[in-house]
This record gives structure tokens, C-alpha cells and sequence, in this order.
């Protein structure tokens, strides 16, 4: 459907608008009327925009939350370029899921999509691909410069980074613990880099007694 450009504004502000419903009241007790009212949006608007109805527009909802977690990324994600820059992106992943707590609207969108598993799962491969490719970028620039070893295939030390990420974002969300998180960032980072990389990590604060 060729959308004018009040149209993409339209649909732009009902996934918006059902994206804060989803975060102040959950996925569970998300209402079309609720987003309607949000939105100042008719039911014949919505339809018009989401004719799949509520998976539709919740699938909507994951890309757009998927695209938040790149985004809030940014610029650290896109500038690995020495080693403070991927301690500054270690700690911005970490304050953005503290700062979100337990309650990650991706993963409820993403959770709640049964019927359209097949297109949840191509919104959480391309969140995926984007992330790991950004990743391996960094890791090739570490090389040119030869902070890297050269001989580390760039795209599975990648994928093996984010997937310690993703298993530590789990458990957060599972147990609310952030301890695995960072120790996935960490020890991804220092097995990188080695010695240069430990050493240019900047000191932490002191854990209060």
C-alpha cells in the first residue's frame, strides 16, 4: 500500500502510541481502543493502516522496538574504533536494559506474535543481522589499526559476542541480575583485545560496603 505522507505519519503515530501502551500496561492487556484513544485514531483508520489487526500492528510495534535498540546504540555502536569507544558501548548497552528494567517491550511484542511466527522471527533476525554486522565492523577497523590479530574471522567473534549478550540480556529479564550481562560484554571485549583492551578499560566505581 503506497502511503502519502500524511499516511506514514498516521501509521507512524498508532505504532508509537501502541508502543507506550505496551510499556505502561503490558502486552496482555493491550486494547486497539486504548491505542485509538492514544492516538486520536479512528477504528477505521487503524484497520486501514493494520487490516491484520492487533498481531499486525503488534508486529509493527517489534520493528519499531527493534530499531530502538540499534538506535540507542548510537553513535558508540557504529564508532568502534579504539578501545575506549567499546567500553563506552559496553556501558550504554548496560544503562539502556538498567534503565528499562525487566519489562523489554521488544521481547513482549516478539513474545506475543504466535500467529505471525514466521514474521517474528524475520523482525529478530534483522535486529540481529544489523547488530552483528555493526559489531564485525569494529572489530575490522580494530584490525586495520592493529589492535585486532588479523587472523580472527571478524563475523563469528561477531556472533559470538552478541550471542554472550543476548543470553546475558535474557537472564536479566528473566531474574532481573545484571551480573551475566556484564560479564558477557566484559570477558567479549577482553577476548578481543587481550592485555590492550583490559588496560584501557576505565575504572569502576567502588561497590558501596
Amino acid at each position: 500500500m503506497q502511503l502519502t505522507r500524511k499516511g506514514v505519519e498516521t501509521k507512524r503515530r498508532i505504532v508509537e502510541g501502541a508502543a507506550l501502551e505496551i510499556r505502561s500496561q503490558g502486552v496482555f492487556s493491550l486494547r486497539l481502543e486504548d491505542v485509538m484513544g492514544r492516538t486520536s485514531t479512528s477504528k477505521s483508520q487503524l484497520f486501514h493502516y493494520f487490516p491484520g489487526g492487533k498481531d499486525e500492528l503488534l508486529l509493527e510495534v517489534a520493528r519499531y522496538e527493534a530499531a530502538r535498540v540499534i538506535d540507542d546504540q548510537q553513535p558508540e555502536l557504529g564508532s568502534l574504533v579504539s578501545w575506549t569507544a567499546w567500553w563506552e558501548w559496553r556501558d550504554k548497552v548496560v544503562a539502556r536494559y538498567r534503565a528499562q528494567g525487566g519489562d523489554c517491550p521488544l521481547h513482549v511484542a516478539l513474545s506475543q506474535l504466535r500467529a505471525t511466527t514466521d514474521a517474528a522471527q524475520t523482525v529478530a533476525g534483522e535486529l540481529i543481522g544489523q547488530w552483528q554486522s555493526q559489531l564485525a565492523a569494529g572489530i575490522r577497523s580494530m584490525q586495520d589499526i592493529g589492535e585486532i590479530r588479523p587472523e580472527l574471522d571478524a563475523d563469528r567473534a561477531a556472533a559470538a559476542l552478541l550471542a554472550g549478550v543476548q543470553g546475558g540480556v535474557m537472564i536479566f529479564l528473566t531474574t532481573g541480575v545484571m551480573d551475566h550481562l556484564e560479564a558477557a560484554l566484559d570477558e567479549g571485549i577482553a577476548h578481543l583485545g587481550g592485555a590492550a583492551a583490559v588496560e584501557a578499560r576505565p575504572p569502576r566505581p567502588a561497590a558501596a560496603a
